[in-house]
């Protein structure tokens, strides 16, 4: 049984107009995804921005209900649980945000930021195993134990997303939502977050959902990959070959603008036209149609289903055999 498993899943936002404030038209951030995680993994998820990564990986964390679908977590569907048995269960999966500026409390000292989630869910006995178990997640996301003291304004981007990410161990989860982690930080400072995640997960075993809009960093860190396009999955592979070998053509944009090194490695640059179309009102057949540079007549018309073309790769394009 695999530790996360997304079946169908649907996030709408209703748009209200009028005097009586109805429901007239509606955002379908996340229309329909289905994927899986398993014990230990790492998924990455790509996409430009506003195609649905960070309100699916809300959606995950329960941050935001879903219109339908189900969310199944260690064999449990937690779409449907009441607030309390929720609350229960969020130890077992917890979620690092993108600012590291605005997700701490900043009238709040490291050793409260980390232990208020020890408080909740009662895992120490008094104040002295608190702060030793608070100085100890400080050492394994490499700071300073002596720093405990201080608030999150004393502290640099990079060392504030650590506090984040030991405040998401505290509890001690099987899952871990990241939600564009890096963005916000320096590219060197991006390379030592993305290599303790790295580390973290080979001691503890936690297993990602990374998302990003950078291939090059998700490629990094993750076994599969999902990319994503107006709150569709539109290719899921392993991550090495999906980047070697992408086969939608909205994945081979994304890869074409990644700069590499080698020159020879080079993609030719692949330009597409127009902007992302909106998701009140997507497009019929594929939502990549508008934009697409091999699109046929069928292709809007027809949605395109998610399918294995081959051994550990699914595309959602008509013209992919």
């Amino acid at each position: 049984m695999s530790l996360l498993e997304i079946d169908k899943l649907k996030v709408y936002f209703p748009i209200r107009k009028g005097l009586l404030d109805r429901a007239k038209e509606c955002v379908r951030a996340v229309d329909g995804v289905s994927f899986s995680i398993e014990a230990g993994e790492s998924v990455g998820l790509v996409g430009e921005s506003g195609c649905g990564k960070t309100t699916l990986s809300r959606a995950v964390v329960q941050l935001i209900k879903p219109t339908s679908g189900r969310i199944i977590f260690e064999g449990e569907d937690i779409a449907n649980l009441s607030e309390a048995a929720l609350r229960v269960r969020r130890r077992r999966f917890q979620m690092i945000f993108q600012d590291p500026y605005s997700s701490l409390n900043p009238r709040l000292t490291v050793l409260d930021l980390i232990g208020e989630a020890l408080d909740i869910h009662s895992l120490v006995s008094d104040a002295a195993a608190r702060r030793e178990r608070v100085e100890g997640l400080l050492k394994s996301v490499g700071l300073d134990p002596s720093h405990a003291a201080r608030y999150p304004h004393e502290f640099s981007g990079g060392q504030r997303q650590r506090i984040g990410i030991a405040r998401a161990l505290a509890v001690e989860p099987r899952l871990i939502v990241c939600d564009e982690p890096v963005s916000a930080l320096d590219v060197s400072v991006q390379a030592q977050i993305i290599n303790l995640l790295k580390d973290l997960q080979q001691e503890l075993g936690v297993a990602y959902l990374f998302v990003a809009h950078d291939l090059a960093v998700v490629e990094h860190i993750s076994h599969r990959i999902l990319v994503m396009y107006l709150g569709r999955i539109v290719e899921a592979g392993e991550a090495k070959n999906l980047c070697r070998s992408p086969k939608h053509p909205y994945t081979q944009a994304l890869l074409s603008a990644v700069p590499v090194v080698d020159s020879e490695s080079k993609r030719p640059r692949i330009f597409l036209g127009g902007d992302v179309p909106s998701p009140i009102h997507p497009p019929s057949g594929c939502p990549f149609h508008p934009r697409c540079p091999i699109a046929e007549a069928r292709c809007k018309t027809e949605v395109p289903l998610l399918r294995e073309v081959e051994a550990d790769r699914a595309v959602a394009c008509h013209l992919v055999t």
